[in-house]
């Protein structure tokens, strides 16, 4: 539970920062002011999530500490190339990682669930950033292909540097799958976090279609 707590309390602190830094590239000071609120909704959650680990008795920092670099990596593999692009990655790019913690929600603890779900409930962003992207792409349609092919590498970046975590953490690949500390070893554990992924890979075609970019 510490490890699940502190992937997420570091992936929201990044995505503070990300969003923060996003808001300079905003077009209008309506958009600015749009995701700076949606930014500390971010550092909100955070600090939730931080305070839950004092509470258990964990350093928050400690516990974060493990997936700082292959958040870190991520960020830096998928730097968008202006406004658009950077409103597609918060969409595309945050909504696997929920998918991912919230499978992990299932299999954890009552309260460990309610604060995950707490943390990963709609902020808005959703609705914010479909509206702004098929404005872009309504503007202009030779958009949409670029950001697709923008989405799916989001997705392969993402995917790539959550298996490379799962292999490092096998008590998180053990939560991942399911499996109890008397479960089936390694090899199953990776097998059933592969199932997963691809469950994760398949609600991605909803958020694509979501922002008028097909499959």
């Amino acid at each position: 539970m510490v490890e699940l707590l502190g992937l997420l309390a570091y992936a929201e602190l990044v995505s503070f920062f990300r969003l923060t830094s996003d808001a300079e590239l905003a077009p209008s000071l309506g958009d600015k002011a749009e995701l700076a609120g949606i930014a500390a909704t971010e550092y909100e959650h955070y600090t939730r999530l931080r305070d839950h680990l004092v509470w258990l008795g964990a350093d928050p920092e400690a516990a974060m500490e493990p997936f700082v670099v292959p958040l870190d990596t991520w960020h830096e593999q998928t730097q968008p190339q202006g406004w658009v692009e950077s409103l597609v990655k918060a969409y595309v790019g945050d909504g696997i990682a929920g998918d991912f913690y919230r499978h992990l929600a299932q299999v954890s603890d009552t309260d460990t669930q309610e604060l995950v779900h707490g943390v990963l409930a709609e902020t808005g962003r959703a609705d914010f950033v479909v509206r702004r992207v098929r404005a872009a792409i309504d503007e202009d349609p030779a958009l949409a292909g670029r950001l697709a092919l923008w989405a799916r590498r989001l997705v392969g970046e993402a995917l790539s540097q959550a298996q490379r975590v799962a292999m490092e953490r096998p008590a998180l690949a053990r939560l991942v799958s399911g499996i109890s500390e008397s479960g089936t070893g390694e090899a199953g554990d990776l097998a059933a976090v592969g199932r997963v992924f691809a469950r994760i890979t398949d609600a991605h075609t909803a958020r694509i279609e979501a922002l008028g970019l097909g499959t």
